[in-house]
């Protein structure tokens, strides 16, 4: 596009110069292109809207109607909860914070605190300032010779191929400024994830992807190679995906590009459909087995596994192989439902996966009533872009947070939906060159950065105003919402709260009885 625009403007010009000497008074006509071919040269010289590089003068449309829409529907539509796209609200908060603007706005409320799922915090009359120190997460259990100290935030998984290597160069770099860790997604590990040095959180999905060998099954010694890298700081298998749990992962052909057949060791000109099971297991017992094995072929780096929870006795299973073995995970990321994607079909979208609040309850529970829970770190995913919404996670169990699509909004993300048509606008879900070029990696890795610390510091200011030190101090029963019109119940209220050793000293008061029974650590 911008190509077109420089050839059409000297078109133009060209034309414009030949015809003055036909016809005079078109020299009055200079007086509007010239400015226009400025403006677009502007434009493609800024680095601060991908929208406006990509698109010189038309892009000033979209901006454009942004201000002439009424301001109730820029900033305060209501908030969703499920899978559908960002409302504008949570768009322009990660926008605001990503740029460095005001996120103080008049009025007071703008939800409707009547309407039912709305949630807020209960506050203390002695607030406090907050222990700074509590925003780092340490990862290794005891098995674990490389405990990583992990940010309260950090990057979701988004695989390079899925997101255009400027996105990746951007987030990676933001990482690294930020002080915290950018999750590789099952993809692979790229150039664009290592060359920046931000600290990674490798992901093995059931493609196996930079650790697998010609046949496309696990390779210990490709992981090996890699696990090795300065830059990996944990590995993290990938059982399910929150946006199309039991699928496996899908990369268009119309994104896939030379380098990253390379990278990914797949044929070119055909769909990359990652398999929906893993190859190199299939009990709890060898995913067990499976983890110690990527813990002693990385050194002893903090290794855990991601899933959407699904069929509880599944995941007990899995609890039973622990207890059996004696062999636990660093750590367990907990992805939602309602979790978001660049390809996925739409009933698995909309219709398979438990949600996150739900899944993370469900987790967090099942270890502590199982004695393990002090051994394992757990991580919730999904839908994450504010301070309050990181402690909505936290009172239910989490230790720390990945956020994806708040991430991309602050590279640019303007939700175009083409996230698997190769035509995203602002170059960040694209492999088309035109369109990467767009995304000016120095200026939105700041952003990335910018509100990845802005965010943390809305997320203490939170529990500062609730008269809490740091995040262990946060309860379920901090958290409100509203379930009807006339009633008001608490976390607590909502979610089961089991007790230490419940499931192994009478698993009949749990409420997860006949999944504890139906659960086996030698089939799924």
């Amino acid at each position: 596009m911008r190509l077109l625009f420089l050839i059409g403007s000297a078109i133009i010009l060209m034309s414009v110069a030949a015809l003055s000497f036909v016809w005079p008074p078109i020299l009055w006509s200079l007086l509007i292109i010239l400015p226009a071919v400025g403006r677009g040269i502007a434009d493609m010289a800024q680095t601060k809207q991908a929208i406006k590089r990509n698109f010189p003068l038309i892009g000033h449309a979209r901006y454009l109607f942004e201000k002439i829409r009424p301001e109730i529907n820029q900033y305060f539509v209501e908030s969703n909860s499920d899978g559908r796209p960002f409302s504008r609200n949570e768009r322009s908060l990660v926008y605001q914070r990503a740029k460095g603007e005001l996120d103080t706005l008049p009025f007071g409320t703008q939800k409707d605190v009547y309407a039912t799922g709305y949630e807020w915090i209960n506050h203390s009359l002695a607030p406090v300032h907050p222990d700074a120190t509590a925003a780092r997460v340490v990862v290794g259990g005891p098995d674990c010779k490389q405990p990583y100290s992990a940010s309260v935030l950090n990057v979701s998984a988004m695989s390079y191929g899925s997101l255009s290597k400027n996105a990746v160069l951007a987030l990676n770099t933001g990482a690294k400024l930020g002080g915290f860790a950018h999750n590789t997604g099952e993809g692979g590990l790229s150039p664009y994830h290592l060359d920046p040095g931000g600290d990674l959180f490798w992901q093995i999905g059931t493609g196996y992807f930079s650790a697998r060998d010609k046949s496309g099954r696990f390779s210990e010694t490709e992981f090996s190679k890699r696990a090795a890298l300065s830059n990996v700081k944990m590995i993290e298998i990938k059982l399910s995906q929150g946006a199309k749990p039991g699928h496996g992962g899908i990369l268009p052909a119309a994104k896939l590009t030379p380098e990253i057949v390379a990278i990914r060791g797949v044929e070119p000109g055909k769909d990359v459909l990652s398999p929906p099971a893993h190859s190199a297991f299939s009990t709890p017992l060898e995913l067990i087995a499976f983890i110690k094995t990527l813990r002693d072929a990385s050194g002893g780096k903090p290794v855990g596994f991601k899933l959407c929870v699904g069929k509880r006795h599944e995941f007990l299973g899995i609890v039973k192989a622990m207890l059996q073995t004696g062999i636990t995970p660093d750590f367990i990321t907990v992805d939602g439902g309602e979790g978001g994607t660049g390809a996925a079909p739409l009933e698995f979208s909309d219709s398979v996966g438990t949600p996150l609040n739900e899944g993370l309850s469900f987790v967090h529970n099942a270890l502590v009533a199982a004695e393990l829970r002090d051994r394992i770190r757990v991580i919730a995913s999904g839908r994450v872009n504010s301070g309050f919404a990181i402690a909505t996670k936290v009172a239910l169990g989490a230790d720390m947070v990945n956020a994806a699509r708040a991430m991309m909004f602050a590279l640019g993300c303007i939700q175009a939906l083409q996230c698997n048509s190769n035509k995203c606008p602002t170059g960040v879900a694209t492999q088309d060159p035109a369109l990467v070029g767009g995304l000016h990696v120095g200026d939105k890795s700041q952003r990335v950065a910018r509100y990845h610390r802005e965010t943390l510091k809305s997320f203490f200011e939170v529990l500062g105003a609730a008269g809490l030190t740091q995040p262990a101090e946060l309860k379920p029963w901090f958290i409100m919402k509203r379930v009807s019109s006339t009633e008001i119940r608490s976390y607590a209220d909502i979610y089961p709260h089991l007790a230490l050793g419940q499931l192994l000293t009478d698993p009949h008061s749990t409420g997860m009885s006949r999944a504890w029974e139906q659960a086996s650590p030698v089939r799924f």
